[in-house]
């Protein structure tokens, strides 16, 4: 909210009547003598604001789903999540909760909202891309009711049509069998993930090399899949890229640009853009972000930007 100024002086009056509430007859209309309460030259403005949704991963972080035989889910302590309980803790609507919720590919189990362990989620995408690589199937036509059928027997089959609703698109096709159609930017990115997750840095090369080896085949890996998930560094030699997550980063402005200065002091528009997008506010866009927090330069013919402040 944001106080602002009026010319007209608003007066408060106890039991003070609007004119729809007072008797229409106009010939028995009497002067009301009121007693003044107060009075104020100003008001509350309701101003559209971004809404706060990294803690709702936070949230569900807290305690994230390890599967059905998990014994730490039998004996977690932590807090587990309904809808209600989120509209409640997170600065947001609705539809923008549940939104996220769906971005983030959170499941409910029991009525709770969770989200996978990214390990446990990669075993599931690994059971369903190795079904589709032994029964040669297409990544456009991926059967639900075998998927079912065929992996039932090692996972709950609401894993294994979650795991399909994250990485695919649900389709029915004419004679009303349900498909998925695979999704592969979001499949090589999840296989980086996890081929980064354990390294500090990456020799870029070799990562390229391991990375479209450990992929479904048929699926072609390129680095514009990893915008947000990893940076490459090509200062160094060789060339090396590292694990750099855009939820990872402060979710205030000034805290965001603070943090990406302290991890590269230069940075191209290119490779900041994916790191600072969610930032931009209605109608607002990187450039002018960046014109706010950043300061400008030119390196070997090349637009950079570093901090407006020195970074600690």
């Amino acid at each position: 909210m944001k106080i602002a100024d009026t010319s007209n002086m608003l007066l408060f009056i106890p039991g003070c009547k609007t004119p729809e509430q007072l008797n229409a007859d106009q010939g028995s209309c009497n002067i009301i003598h009121s007693q003044i309460a107060g009075f104020s030259n100003n008001y509350w403005e309701l101003r559209r604001c971004r809404p706060k949704l990294k803690k709702l991963r936070k949230l569900l972080m807290e305690d994230p789903y390890e599967g059905p035989d998990s014994q730490k889910d039998q004996t977690s302590a932590f807090s587990k999540y309904t809808t209600e309980d989120l509209l409640s803790l997170i600065q947001a609507s609705e539809e923008e909760i549940l939104h996220q919720l769906q971005v983030i590919d959170a499941c409910k189990i029991e009525g709770y909202w969770r989200i996978l362990e990214f390990d446990y989620e990669m075993k599931l995408l690994n059971h369903v891309t190795q079904l589709i690589d032994s029964e040669s199937w297409s990544l456009n036509k991926v059967p639900l009711r075998t998927c079912l059928e065929e992996l039932g027997s090692l996972e709950p089959t609401e894993m294994i049509e979650h795991i399909l609703l994250s990485y695919g698109r649900k389709y029915i096709d004419d004679a009303g069998e349900v498909y998925f159609e695979m999704h592969e930017d979001k499949i090589c990115r999840a296989i980086a993930q996890m081929l980064l997750q354990n390294a500090v840095k990456f020799n870029l090369s070799e990562f390229q090399e391991v990375w479209q080896q450990s992929v479904p085949e048929g699926m072609t890996t390129r680095l514009d899949q990893l915008k947000g998930l990893a940076l490459v560094d090509k200062s160094s030699r060789p060339e090396t890229i590292f694990l750099l997550k855009v939820e990872d980063l402060p979710e205030d402005n000034q805290e965001r640009f603070n943090s990406l200065f302290s991890i590269r002091e230069k940075w191209t528009e290119v490779d900041i853009t994916p790191y600072i997008q969610d930032l931009c506010a209605e109608k607002q866009t990187v450039g002018a972000l960046l014109t706010k927090y950043a300061r400008s330069s030119m390196q070997n013919g090349v637009k950079v930007y570093n901090s407006r402040r020195p970074i600690s």
